[in-house]
């Protein structure tokens, strides 16, 4: 039972060290004047077992294993400028959110002549 105690505390541990407020809430950008936030969804999931048995043909055995799997997903873009904060939601995944950061940067960008 201590192996299973061991594999769950582990876990444990590296959940505890993947999940911060860094996780969730990204790091600011700044972009001609407007400071950029990207806010993230987290999910995770992970499962720990063990058993110990005996075959009279192999004798006495013992086992355990733990595994999981996550995943992070771009929600919404708050975005602070000299008009104030207001929060944008991303529909699409990370591409969408990069797509989001061109379109605020486009439209507080200074105008300038296309060349033809």
């Amino acid at each position: 039972m201590a192996d299973i105690d061991n594999l769950f505390g582990k876990a444990i541990s590296e959940i505890e060290h993947m999940l911060n407020t860094k996780t969730v809430v990204g790091e600011p950008i700044t972009v001609e004047g407007n400071t950029l936030i990207p806010l993230i969804s987290v999910g995770f999931g992970f499962g720990v077992g063990a058993g110990e048995g005996t075959d009279p043909k192999k004798g006495g055995g013992t086992g355990g294993g733990a595994a999981g799997g996550g995943g992070v997903k771009p929600v919404a873009l708050i975005i602070i400028n000299k008009d104030g904060v207001r929060v944008e939601p991303v529909k699409g995944g990370a591409a969408s959110l990069l797509d989001k950061i061109a379109d605020v940067a486009g439209k507080f960008a200074p105008n300038k002549p296309s060349a033809a």
